[in-house]
Formats: structure tokens, sequence, C-alpha cells
């Protein structure tokens, strides 16, 4: 299967399975995501985590073979199909880890980048040189990057095409963390580092957070206020605060 759903602890697991072809995103392969990510939604876990089989590539990006000679309506449902797919990353009710291995490049990176956070080893490469060959980034890449590291770091990768090694992407804040190591290992043991918190806070939080890039501040403010009064009336937020004064670990219920 080129697209493996499966569960790692309180985790699931997404690993596109084609290291002979670099991991890289056919239209098949992109409706196998499609559907793995409906698919998971629904499931019990705590947070996703994305990567790719193969020490060499997380992904190499789209499939070059089936981009030519196509009429130009089938150009724009090619790419409305990877912004669909990859834009349910947002609304899944956990957050999600993108563990690069290798190099991400293209419609790989635009995955990376829909995801909650980004972690990678040494090695990694991460770019968007869809400039090379006189296409610009369809996936997402030209709205979420700039969102990430800001409008003149973005218009340079895409403009010039340009590579990012793990240190500056780390650096630009392209990456949260550099590791050591297996990378699904220490995806794991990231996601560990807040899957205990109530998952309803954590929806809220990244709402805030995402809301926010797209309305003045003051718009921002109001939305925050809202989402922090919706998680004051949970369950888990009466548990979080009892806990507090009780000098005892929560144990959050997610409602």
């Amino acid at each position: 299967m080129p697209v493996e759903l499966t569960t790692l602890d309180d985790c699931a697991l997404l690993r596109l399975n084609r290291p002979e072809a670099l991991n890289a995103l056919s239209f098949g392969v992109l409706k196998e995501i499609s559907d793995a990510l409906t698919e998971v939604a629904i499931w019990k876990v705590r947070a996703l985590i994305v990567t790719g089989a193969g020490e060499k590539a997380f992904c190499a990006g789209a499939d070059i073979k089936e981009l030519g000679g196509r009429p130009l309506i089938d150009c724009k449902r090619g790419a409305e199909l990877g912004q669909a797919a990859f834009a349910k990353l947002d609304r899944l009710p956990f957050a999600s880890i993108a563990a690069i291995n290798g190099f991400a490049f293209g419609g790989g990176l635009e995955l990376a980048l829909a995801c909650t956070f980004r972690l990678g080893t040494p090695s990694v490469k991460l770019g968007l040189p869809e400039i090379k060959l006189g296409l610009i980034p369809g996936y997402g890449g030209t709205q979420r990057l700039p969102r990430l590291i800001g409008e003149a770091r973005a218009m340079e990768m895409i403009m010039l095409g340009r590579t990012v090694v793990a240190e500056e992407a780390a650096r630009i804040g392209l990456l949260h963390r550099i590791v050591e190591g297996n990378v699904v290992d220490a995806a794991l043991a990231f996601a560990h580092e807040f899957s205990s918190y109530s998952l309803l806070a954590q929806q809220f939080a990244r709402e805030a957070v995402s809301r926010a890039l797209d309305v003045p501040i003051h718009e921002g403010l109001k939305i925050e206020a809202d989402l922090s009064t919706l998680a004051y009336g949970t369950a888990d937020a009466l548990e979080g605060m009892s806990a507090f004064t009780e000098k005892r670990k929560p144990e959050f219920k997610d409602a």
C-alpha cells in the first residue's frame, strides 16, 4: 500500500510507502492520503505522525510524469485535490507532526507545512523547486510558507527554488526541532509532551492561533476571548484547576 495508516502507542502513524519512487505524490496517493485523513479523524488517538518510508526521502513531491500534457481544467483539479487533502490536517481533532526523514520537496514540503509541527533529522533538505519547472507550488505552499517563516524568506525560497538544510530551517521556524536517531521515535516522544493535555483545550488553542493569522489583532483578541470562555466551560478545565489546587496530576477526559 502506498499509504499506510496504523497506530503507534497512543498516536496514529501515516506513512507514505513508495520508497522506490522517493514517496512521490501521484494523484492516486493524494486520494489515499485524503481517505486516510478522513478515517483517522474518528480514531481515539492523541496525535497523528506523518512520515515517509526509507531514510532518503520524506516525500519527493509530485509525481512529475503525471503532470505534463493535461488540459488546464485537469491541472486545476489536481491542485484542488492536493489542497483539499492537506486541508484535512487542519480539521483533525488532534495535532499532527511531520517526521521528516531525508528530503521534502514540492508537494512533500507542502504536506509537512500543513502539519501542526515539523521535526527533522540533521540531514534533511527542504524546498519548493517548482519554479525550476516553469511552475509554482499548487498544494498550499505559497499560502502556508509565508505564514510560517514570513513573506521575504518565503518569496526567496519560492522564487529561487532554494533548498534549505536543517540548521537554517530550524533557525527560520520551518522546523520546530532537529532530532537525532529515528525520527518517528522522536516524533512520538514529542507528541507525549502534549498528548496528555485536554484535546478540547488543544483544539481551542490551535483554532485561536490559526484564525489570528487572517484577522487584525483586535478581531483576533475577540476570537481568543470567545475560545477561552468556551474552554472555561469544559469539564477538563474544572479538572485541571482542581488538580492544581489539590497538588495532583489532572486526569483529562476530553469533555
